[in-house]
């Protein structure tokens, strides 16, 4: 595949590289960068709280397709720009992949396998990006990348698995399928860039819109007429669409422009950890003490990743 966009070249990513200036500027950049990415899956950990809160059951697709159309559509109204040339097809290809694929395999996977199997599934994504980055980007995988990968699948795996975890053959390949479909969309996501001139909030309108139409025939054929909303659930869904959709996508996206993907991707591991304290928190979930042993290796490898993936001075 080629680089070339709108009309002719892609251009780097652009506003807010952290790659330039002073040795200095670059960590504190890259840092700050970091922290701003790593909010939108500590957000999307809030997902299963306010779905099995707020929402009516037996509706997880439709709760994704608010999450992701009405923001598209929302940043394309104020932006007014559309893909021109071979970004048509490359949008329809990353907004399926980031949201169109993953959202149903997901649920699919969560409804299919208890919770904890699912999550830790859902934690090679890390292990993925890896493995693709070699083709895709050139990126060699390192000791210590794979290394935290695994630690990372392992600190979930302690702080999600239950004593009852039943295996499904269909609910664990729907799994693996949803974190594939994820890295595939990280490392094209990086891969591609964005078009010059094109911001990456831009970019940002025309995945979660792409993603969002993918994602509405699903929808309807699965669950049918969408289900009735009440004031909890309306709250439910507006987190979800304002801040676990759009606020969270626009972080989301320009790290993965910019941040090396492993580190990005391990970032996601925020997801079921955050998911876990608030069951902790606010349902009163008991904690044993190999789940708190479990945070501390996601959180490990969460920091070691980031660190891993800065080049040396």
């Amino acid at each position: 595949m080629t680089s070339t966009v709108l009309p002719t070249r892609t251009a780097a990513p652009t506003g807010g590289n952290p790659s330039t200036g002073s040795t200095g500027s670059r960590t504190g950049g890259t840092a700050g960068l970091t922290a701003l990415t790593a909010l939108a899956p500590a957000v999307w950990g809030t997902t299963y709280l306010v779905t099995t809160e707020l929402l009516p059951p037996g509706h997880p697709l439709f709760a994704g397709l608010l999450r992701a159309l009405p923001a598209g559509l929302l940043l394309l109204v104020i932006f007014r720009r559309l893909p021109q040339g071979v970004w048509w097809w490359r949008v329809l290809v990353l907004g399926a992949l980031n949201i169109g694929f993953f959202f149903p395999l997901l649920f699919m996977a969560a409804e299919r396998l208890p919770g904890g199997v699912a999550a830790t599934v859902g934690a090679i994504q890390p292990l993925l990006v890896i493995a693709l980055a070699l083709p895709l980007l050139g990126e060699r995988p390192t000791t210590a990348k794979v290394g935290w990968a695994l630690t990372g699948v392992a600190g979930v795996a302690l702080v999600v698995l239950g004593p009852k975890a039943t295996l499904d053959p269909v609910g664990l390949l729907a799994g693996a399928g949803g974190a594939l479909s994820m890295a595939a969309g990280v490392v094209l996501t990086r891969r591609w860039g964005r078009p010059e001139g094109v911001s990456s909030p831009v970019l940002v309108s025309w995945l979660l819109t792409a993603g969002g139409l993918v994602l509405l025939p699903t929808t309807f054929l699965v669950e049918g007429a969408p289900p009735a909303i009440d004031v909890p659930a309306a709250g439910g869904y507006l987190w979800l669409g304002v801040v676990g959709g759009l606020a969270a996508y626009l972080l989301w996206f320009r790290g993965v422009g910019v941040l090396p993907v492993a580190s990005t991707a391990l970032l996601g591991l925020l997801s079921p950890v955050v998911a876990a304290g608030l069951g902790w928190l606010v349902v009163g979930e008991a904690l044993r003490p190999l789940q708190l042993a479990g945070f501390a290796l996601a959180l490990a490898a969460i920091l070691g990743g980031q660190l891993a993936g800065r080049p040396r001075r």
